[in-house]
């Protein structure tokens, strides 16, 4: 498997659109077998999910995502967990190991989107059930 997270010095950048780098980790059961570090030189938003795609990507750790860009990962096949901060590898070991604190309804909120209310709750976030927050 190959997990991306939006990537700047060490940590997860924020806003998915304006990522300048996505760090990739090759994973085979729970185990890091390689990382790599790869430029988007300059691919926005609607261009980053086919980048990833490219790269056999299959899950993406990130923070503030669109629900554009949202779309567009689903329909290249890639789980989203956004909503996450701090270091990458870790954030990446917390997902391993089943316990990655997430958002399910994460949003950048420049971009004026309508929010949904306390309500909304969405379907199957890949969790699994094993997430202990």
């Amino acid at each position: 498997m190959k997990i991306a997270v939006t990537y700047q010095n060490g940590q997860i950048f924020q806003h998915f659109g304006h990522t300048e780098q996505f760090k990739v980790y090759d994973v085979e059961g729970n185990k890091i077998l390689n990382t790599a570090v790869f430029d988007t030189n300059g691919s926005g938003h609607g261009a980053l999910a086919g980048f990833l795609k490219a790269l056999g990507v299959e899950v993406l750790i990130c923070g503030g995502i669109g629900g554009g860009a949202q779309m567009a990962l689903k329909d290249a096949g890639i789980r989203l967990f956004g909503g996450v901060s701090g270091d990458a590898d870790a954030a990446v070991n917390a997902f391993l190991g089943g316990c990655l604190d997430f958002n399910p309804n994460v949003r950048c909120n420049h971009h004026g989107e309508h929010h949904h209310g306390e309500g909304h709750a969405c379907g199957n976030h890949g969790c699994g059930g094993n997430c202990h927050h």
